[in-house]
């Protein structure tokens, strides 16, 4: 067995893998789960990827792993990392391709009682506004040069040529702008990947759904949710345009490894120092992705309430699709942290881990100050999503981090092998959940039991401190590309 024999149980939900455990840990690592999910992540290899990330130079206090933990590239999915900005590195593997893949959830006004009459021709104008699946093209015709504005800028610019609304900058992480973005640092290829694909869906994991929400407690009232609410969840992020810059990075930094004399367990923690020459631009050209992310979830956004608006004929704001929030988890950002009584600047790395602030921190807008960070939560398409809000232990457990979802136990191949699509489809709408993909065996891959039991998962953070429920949404309605 892997490094399970290792780790020493500190807490009900925390486990150590002390340092000396694998030769070269600065650190130890620190993983937040019961025993199963150890056992899950030791059988595919993500405790060794803790203790890998352990071993990168600057890394202070541990090295992290939410309770959704699961192999991926270099990080673990599920790993939070922080290393001094003066001494450490910034590493693409602990940020991944995906760069600022995220979650936004859409409110309204309406009640299930009002939509499900009209569910169906929601969807079908949901379907014909939201472009989805691998290689789709998306609505928006830009030029370079408005591209690199998106990228440079962020929502706001996109606000200002009338798509989404300039509240929602109120409700996103950062304002919805990410600074220190330079275009010239995103390769020709970057660009050409990702020109047509502002407001789309893509495939794989990304949705949208539809949900009604279920269960309320604590501050629920504050974010402006009520039992029996329809809302609309988003899932995707920076497509093309992500892939290739972190593809980029990942080589320019292998290139300069054995310049930097940097001694790693794993090639795919490829690095440079955050102030390095290389680590200065793949940071900007990461900030560029960021944006982008976002601008493609704001058009999504956009065409969501075009589609309500046509199904229920009545404007958005009418019908109170406001934004709750929009948050990334996949990014790495300098942020101030006390560690061992001393308050540092650190470049925290969060892969498949999304920031938990709790009430009073600088960074939360002001309609949350006084709440705290909401934390949304996605299940897979047979199972509940959450609403969550950040917490004080958090800062002091793992850099202000929690859970970004459920977390895969299946690759997505043995997926595919194990379950039918058209089956799978049969089985969710025998559930009252209604589907729409253009490929069914890409729906196979993202099948409930190819993904660990969300509600656990929120459980175990809940119990570890790291964030605190606000409410439970079911589905009843996924687009998937």
């Amino acid at each position: 067995m892997g490094l399970l024999r290792n780790a020493r149980q500190k807490d009900k939900y925390v486990w150590e893998i002390p340092v000396g455990t694998q030769e070269g840990m600065r650190v130890p690592g620190v993983v937040f789960g019961d025993r199963e999910i150890l056992q899950k992540a030791d059988e595919d290899n993500a405790l060794v990827q803790v203790a890998n990330v352990a071993c990168l130079p600057g890394i202070v206090k541990a090295s992290l792993a939410m309770p959704d933990i699961h192999w991926g590239y270099g990080f673990p999915i599920g790993g939070v990392a922080a290393t001094d900005v003066e001494e450490g590195v910034v590493s693409p593997g602990g940020v991944g391709y995906d760069i600022s893949c995220g979650v936004r959830l859409i409110k309204s006004s309406l009640s299930w009682e009002e939509v499900e009459k009209r569910l169906e021709e929601l969807l079908d104008h949901l379907e014909r506004g939201v472009p989805k699946g691998l290689g789709t093209k998306g609505r928006l015709q830009l030029s370079r040069k408005e591209m690199e504005d998106l990228m440079r800028k962020g929502v706001k610019e996109l606000v200002a040529k009338g798509i989404g609304w300039e509240e929602d900058l109120e409700c996103m992480e950062e304002g919805g702008y990410y600074p220190g973005a330079d275009p010239s640092k995103v390769s020709e290829r970057a660009f050409q990947r990702g020109r047509d694909q502002t407001g789309t869906l893509g495939s794989g994991n990304h949705f949208l759904e539809v949900q009604v929400v279920e269960e309320t407690g604590p501050l629920a009232e504050e974010m402006g949710l009520f039992e029996g609410q329809v809302v609309v969840m988003v899932h995707s992020g920076s497509r093309g345009l992500g892939h290739q810059i972190c593809s980029d990075y990942i080589e320019v930094m292998n290139a300069a490894l054995y310049r930097y004399g940097f001694k790693l367990p794993d090639r795919q923690l490829v690095c440079a120092p955050v102030k390095s020459r290389e680590g200065r631009d793949y940071l900007a050209a990461m900030a560029c992705a960021a944006n982008f992310a976002m601008c493609n979830r704001e058009a999504i956004t956009h065409w969501i309430r075009e589609a309500f608006e046509a199904t229920f004929r009545a404007g958005a704001r009418k019908l109170g699709m406001g934004l709750l929030y929009d948050v990334s988890h996949n990014l790495a950002k300098v942020e101030r942290h006390l560690v061992d009584g001393k308050e540092m600047t650190l470049m925290v790395h969060r892969k498949g881990a999304t920031r938990a602030f709790p009430a009073g921190r600088p960074e939360l807008p002001e309609s949350y100050r006084a709440v705290g960070q909401p934390v949304i939560i996605p299940g897979d398409m047979g199972s509940h999503s959450y609403v969550l809000v950040g917490t004080k232990e958090a800062m002091e457990m793992s850099f202000g981090s929690t859970c970004h979802g459920a977390g895969r136990t299946m690759s997505r191949k043995a997926a595919k092998k194990k379950i039918r699509g058209e089956e799978l489809k049969r089985r969710l709408e025998a559930r009252g959940i209604k589907v729409r993909t253009d490929h069914l065996s890409g729906l196979a891959e993202e099948a409930p039991e190819a993904y660990k039991d969300v509600t656990e998962i929120v459980k175990i953070c809940e119990g570890a401190g790291l964030s605190r429920r606000v409410a439970r949404m079911r589905p009843v309605a996924v687009l998937k590309g």
